[in-house]
């Protein structure tokens, strides 16, 4: 099972780069973004919890991040690994990471950070926007 962390700032590519790591090694993605925007509409009980803190203007906890990867591991069983996109962003989110994966039997096989310089990142924000 390959599981990879992938993180770099904003406008970096790791999108894109998730993409082909996706399609040459065939496992799932892994985006904290993409599991928020899903727990919130779904209505979920993690999604709830979340929103919760939202509206208080309070960062969603470490826990709760990790209840929804844990979620996310959980519903696709049958994946070759999978690719942790700007995810963990803490020391403690990694810590819990490496627990939850552990009690799996699983561990994280390598780690990818994209460097670009700022004055690219700058422009590659400004066309997207």
């Amino acid at each position: 099972m390959l599981n990879i962390v992938l993180f770099g700032p904003p406008g970096a590519g790791k999108g894109t780069q998730s993409e082909k790591l996706i399609k040459k090694y065939k496992i799932d993605h892994i985006s904290t973004g993409d599991l928020f925007r899903k727990h919130l509409g779904e209505g979920t009980e993690l999604g709830k919890l979340a929103q919760k803190f939202m509206d208080e203007g309070r960062l969603v906890p470490d826990e709760v991040v990790i209840g929804m990867v844990d979620a996310k591991i959980n519903a696709t069983q049958e994946a070759n690994g999978f690719i942790f996109d700007g995810f963990p962003r803490t020391v403690a989110q990694a810590k819990a990471l490496d627990t939850l994966l552990e009690a799996k039997g699983m561990a994280i096989s390598g780690m990818i950070s994209l460097e670009v310089p700022e004055e690219e990142l700058r422009k590659r924000i400004k066309e997207r926007g």
